[in-house]
Order: C-alpha cells, then structure tokens, then sequence
C-alpha cells in the first residue's frame, strides 16, 4: 500500500520584534514608510509650485499691464497725455448703443492738465467674414479719429487680417476722418459708393470695420457730455 504524503506549507510575512515583545510586519513598516515619502513629496511639490506662483503672479500682472499700455499709446502717444489711461476709466457694456460690446469694457481716457484730450473707445464689429473683430477707436475731443486698432480677429489670413495692423497699414486712413469728414454717404467702402478702400478679394472684413467706426463717432457724439468732461478720479492711496 502507498502511502501519499501530504506537505502544507505555511507562508508567514516577515516580522520583526517590538521592545513591547509585540511583533511588527516588515511589509507593514514599509508601505507606511513609502506612504509618508510620498505625502511628504506632494507637499514640497505643491508648496513649490504655490512658491513659483507667487513669485511670477506679480510679473505676469505687469506684463499684461505694460501690452494693454501699449496698445493704447499706439492711439494716443505720451505727448497728448499726461494721465495713466489704465486707472482713467469708464465701463461700457452691451447695454450701451453703437458699440456692439458682448461683455463690459471700459473707455480709456487721455488727459492733458486734467482736461480730457482723447479718449479710446471699444467696440465690436460682430459681421466680420468669419465673425467678430474686436475693435478700440480713438477719438479726440474735437470728434475727429485719432486712429483705430483691431484686437481680436479671425479673419481669413492674407485678405481680411489686413485690418490688424502688423499686416497692413489700411486702419490708418481712418486718422483725422470724423462724422463730417466724410459725410455719411462716405463711410462705407468704394465698392459701396463709399471712401475707404477695400481689400483685394475681401470687402466683407473692411466694410464691417469701416461700419463699427462710424458707429463709434455716433456713440462719442451722443455721449459727448459723459465722455469729455469727466472729472479725474480720486487718486488712490500713497498718490498725492
């Protein structure tokens, strides 16, 4: 007769002896081992992380703040001001007529011994070839342009992007142009019986810009009083 021999092996983790006498798994110390390394990783990344934050919040702030100058005193230069247009401001909104704004903005005001010089407006032109252009008009006290940009466009690349104007020098025909100069029938382009170029192969893109511009000079004619006799705002703490 055979006899079959049974072997049952037991597996048993690794202990090692407490001071108490007590026993302690080695896998046991060793996962809360790992788990606090990695706990104390993810806090010196976060705190890392938050560290560089703060110390780049501030530059990106004044970045942004240094282009949207920029911006502005491409319209109106240093020479017409003597005010920070930044903190000189007025809020427009859709509510406002003329504008075609989707969101609140605000008007830049330029001043000169404290009597208002310029101002820069913005503006939507919301039918443009592949949708809006965003646009700021300058206009001077006397009415007349004192010159307009394009922010935000989609036009088509080489026929309507001509209207920004690191491609092309187009927006400054409408320099000196105001609500008489030309009369109403001129404001629109020539293909239109108008006085402002279009482009080769685009006259949708142009004719909206020329159409959002006029409304601009209507909008600054209507608020006339609103806009250029603003007193200056109170200057804000440490400005004396």
């Amino acid at each position: 007769m055979r006899h079959r021999l049974s072997i049952t092996i037991h597996s048993r983790e690794p202990t090692v002896t407490a001071a108490n006498g007590g026993e302690i798994s080695v896998l046991g110390q060793s996962i809360t081992r790992n788990s606090l390394l990695l706990a104390l990783f993810a806090v010196c990344t976060t705190a890392l992380i938050a560290g560089t934050f703060l110390l780049t919040q501030d530059k990106i702030v004044l970045q942004k703040r240094l282009a949207e100058e920029k911006a502005l005193l491409e319209i109106i230069p240093r020479s017409r001001h003597d005010n920070s247009m930044l903190d000189d401001t007025v809020a427009v909104g859709p509510e406002d007529t003329g504008l075609d704004l989707r969101e609140e903005k605000h008007i830049y005001v330029a001043r000169k011994q404290g009597i208002v010089s310029a101002v820069i407006i913005p503006a939507v032109a919301r039918d443009g070839y592949t949708g809006d252009i965003e646009l700021i008009v300058g206009v001077n006290r006397d009415g007349s342009i004192a010159g307009v940009r394009a922010l935000a466009h989609r036009e088509t690349p080489g026929l309507g992007d001509k209207v920004d104007i690191r491609k092309s020098d187009w927006v400054l025909g409408f320099e000196g142009r105001s609500l008489e100069n030309p009369a109403l029938t001129g404001w629109a382009v020539k293909k239109d019986k108008g006085e402002f170029d279009q482009f080769t192969g685009a006259t949708i893109t142009p004719r909206a810009v020329v159409a959002a511009t006029l409304r601009v000079l209507q909008f600054a004619e209507a608020n006339k009083t609103r806009l250029f006799e603003l007193k200056e705002p109170a200057p804000t703490e440490g400005e004396s």
